[in-house]
C-alpha cells in the first residue's frame, strides 16, 4: 500500500492540503486495505489514520498495517476532529463527490479552526492504473466470468427464463470463488434484446431469438465485466446483419486501442464502423469504461473523454446495436491497456454461436 499512500501524498501538496479524509467504502479499502463496511481514513504528509468502530478494530489492525487504528467509539466526528487536532491539520480536502451535505454542514460546526477543501476524482485517478496485485486478483474475476460462460451456454434454450439463465451465471460465479456478481446480471432476450440494460425478467426465451448476457464476478473486491450475444437456433438476417457489424467495431477497437490515445480517440474505433454501417443513432452509449474495485470507474472511453490512456489502466471495449422493437447485440472484453497496445483478458469466443433448439 506504500506505493499508493506515496501518490495520495503527492496530490496533497498539489491541493496545499494537509491531510485528505474518505470515507468512501472502495476508496478506503483501496488506500489501506481495510474491508470493513464502516470508518473513516486520514493522510496526511507523514501519517495515516484509520478510525472505525469496536467491530472492526482487529480487523482493521490485520488489514490495515500501514495505518494507526483508532477506536472512534460512539462520537466518530469528535474522534475525527481530536485526530486532526493532533495531527496539526488546518486545510482538509475531502472528496465533495461522496459526502453529503448534511455531513459537510456538521463538519462545519465540529472541526473548529480546520478548512474543509473540496476536491474531486483524487483517488479515482490513482485507481485507474492498476498495480501488480491489483491485475492478479482481476485476472482470476474474469477467468471465473468466462468459465461461466462456458458453462451457461448448455443451459440456453426455448422455453428458460432469462432470470434462471442470471440465476445459474451467479451461482455458478460463487462456487468458483465469487463473493458476487459484479452487477445486477443482464440477461435481454428477443426485443428486450434492444434495451442496453435489460435485467434479467421472467420472459422465457423463444427459438429465433437472439439472447445478449452482461455479467461479471466480483472476486476479492474486484469487478469483471462480460457481454456476450448469442442466438437460440437460426436467427434473422437484420440481426445477423447488425451482429457482424458490431463484431467487426469491436475487434477494431480491441486491435486498434492502445497508450497514448484519448478515451474519445479509442471511442472512435468503433463508433465510427457502426455510423459508416448506418446505425449510428442506434449506438447510444460509450465504447466503454473502466473497471476494478468499482465495475465502472475512470477512464471513460466516450466522446467527450479527452483522458489519456496509460498503460496498466483497464477498460471495457463494449459497442452495440439497439433496435426498438426488434431487439439489439453487444459484445465486450476487459482489456488492459499495456506499453505496445493493449491485452485482450476475456478469452470467451465472439464469433456468432448458434445453439441447439
Amino acid at each position: 500500500m506504500q506505493h499508493r499512500l506515496q501518490a495520495l501524498r503527492k496530490a496533497l501538496t498539489e491541493w496545499q492540503a494537509d491531510a485528505i479524509i474518505t470515507g468512501k467504502p472502495v476508496n478506503r479499502r483501496y488506500i489501506s486495505g481495510f474491508t470493513g463496511s464502516a470508518g473513516w481514513v486520514i493522510v496526511t504528509a507523514r501519517d495515516a489514520v484509520l478510525l472505525t468502530d469496536f467491530r472492526y478494530i482487529d480487523q482493521a489492525k490485520s488489514e490495515a498495517p500501514d495505518f494507526r487504528v483508532i477506536n472512534h467509539e460512539r462520537d466518530e466526528k469528535a474522534a475525527i476532529y481530536k485526530q486532526l487536532q493532533e495531527l496539526g491539520v488546518k486545510r482538509l480536502a475531502f472528496e465533495k463527490a461522496h459526502i453529503t451535505f448534511a455531513t459537510y454542514e456538521e463538519w462545519s460546526q465540529v472541526f473548529g479552526g480546520v478548512e474543509l477543501v473540496p476536491v474531486a476524482g483524487v483517488f479515482e485517478q490513482i485507481r485507474a492504473v492498476k498495480d501488480e496485485d491489483e491485475l492478479k486478483v482481476v485476472r482470476e474475476a474474469v477467468r471465473i466470468a468466462d468459465e461461466a460462460f462456458t458453462h451457461i451456454l448448455s443451459y440456453i434454450r426455448p422455453g428458460v427464463r432469462e432470470l434462471d439463465i442470471a440465476l445459474e451465471l451467479e451461482f455458478f460465479m460463487r462456487k468458483q470463488g465469487a463473493a458476487s456478481s459484479s452487477f445486477d446480471i443482464i440477461v435481454a432476450s428477443g426485443q428486450r434484446g434492444a434495451l442496453p440494460h435489460g435485467a434479467a425478467s421472467e420472459k422465457e426465451i423463444a427459438a429465433g431469438e437472439l439472447v445478449t448476457l452482461d455479467y461479471g464476478a466480483l472476486y476479492k473486491g474486484y469487478c469483471s465485466d462480460i457481454t456476450r450475444t448469442v442466438a437460440v437456433g437460426e436467427p434473422p438476417a437484420k440481426m445477423r446483419e447488425i451482429y457482424e457489424i458490431v463484431l467487426e467495431a469491436q475487434l477494431n477497437g480491441v486491435g486498434s486501442i492502445k497508450s497514448g490515445m484519448t478515451g474519445k480517440e479509442a471511442d472512435a474505433l468503433t463508433r465510427d464502423i457502426i455510423a459508416a454501417a448506418g446505425y449510428g443513432a442506434e449506438f447510444g452509449h460509450s465504447t466503454g469504461h473502466g473497471f476494478g474495485l468499482e465495475v465502472h470507474e475512470a477512464p471513460s472511453l466516450a466522446m467527450s473523454s479527452q483522458t489519456v490512456l496509460k498503460p496498466g489502466m483497464l477498460v471495457t471495449v463494449e459497442p452495440g446495436i439497439y433496435l426498438s422493437g426488434v431487439g439489439g447485440v453487444r459484445i465486450e472484453d476487459d482489456v488492459l491497456i499495456t506499453e505496445s497496445g493493449c491485452e485482450i483478458l476475456t478469452k470467451s469466443p465472439k464469433e456468432l454461436l448458434i445453439l441447439p433448439v
